[in-house]
């Protein structure tokens, strides 16, 4: 897989492109309870909507010039005999898609014999990108935020049915002065890398699968911040889409090393009294 320096792989744009033009067809041409419907059940072991089946099967039609390995959300690992693996989330945000708010994202990392190399990531609905390579400078960097009192923290909802996971996202969200809920893990990940917010985390839910980090280790890491998990599990890859993590995505380490702390201290002593 050849590509100019300093250019993102030629398999990340095609996969973009397509994901970008088959999101926009969908919802042109389908209505909103189409478009959620669930259609099958995807590798990650979640329903499938329309609206993922779609993007994807377009995607993986883009992807057919290209010898790579795919490890893709629904449809899992699709193993081609290479050395280079691109792990993808074509449609992040899918409920968000399916409703009509502008909140989604095509997300893609490569991995060399298991080591993460690039990530591109693209907001489907306004068409801005984010590319960045472990070994090139890029223009992306953190806020710099080094503490979580007073910090912009982004969060997945809270799930108040669990005791841990509940007690960890008030934890967190008390110490914050801004708290948003955008439901698109990739794309609030891109926005911690340039700056825009300081930080987002899974609050111990173990939500997160490999597809919804994968891009964020390669660029927030390469604009300065971290990636953790909750609890303290390696983000490395796997083809096994059940695995799950509660991911950290911070500014700096010392703010993805905060959050991990005041989130899976709140869990755990939620658990035990519980």
């Amino acid at each position: 897989m050849s590509q100019a320096p300093g250019t993102p792989a030629p398999a990340l744009v095609a996969a973009a492109e397509a994901a970008h033009a088959a999101y926009a067809r969908a919802r042109a041409t389908h209505g909103r309870a189409a478009l959620a419907e669930t259609v099958a059940q995807g590798a990650d072991g979640t329903p499938t909507m329309r609206i993922d089946r779609i993007v994807e099967d377009a995607v993986l039609h883009a992807l057919e010039p290209h010898a790579v390995n795919i490890l893709s959300e629904e449809s899992g690992w699709l193993d081609r005999g290479s050395e280079v693996t691109l792990v993808i989330d074509p449609l992040d945000g899918s409920a968000n898609g399916a409703a009509g708010v502008p909140l989604t994202a095509f997300a893609g990392a490569i991995a060399v014999e298991g080591e993460f190399t690039q990530a591109y990531t693209s907001w489907l609905d306004t068409g801005r990108t984010w590319w960045a390579h472990r070994d090139v400078p890029t223009p992306y960097r953190t806020s710099g935020r080094t503490e979580l009192t007073g910090a912009a923290l982004s969060m997945l909802r809270p799930h108040t049915a669990k005791p841990g996971p509940a007690a960890a996202w008030w934890a967190a969200a008390s110490r914050a002065a801004r708290v948003r809920i955008l439901s698109t893990s990739c794309l609030e990940a891109a926005l911690v890398a340039e700056g825009a917010t300081d930080a987002f985390a899974d609050a111990c839910s173990d939500t997160h699968r490999l597809v919804d980090l994968a891009a964020a280790v390669v660029m927030v890491t390469r604009a300065g911040g971290a990636v953790l998990d909750a609890f303290g599990r390696p983000i490395c890859f796997d083809p096994d889409l059940t695995r799950r993590w509660s991911g950290v995505v911070a500014a700096t380490p010392q703010l993805a090393w905060e959050l991990v702390d005041v989130l899976s201290q709140a869990a755990r002593s939620a658990q035990r009294e519980g």
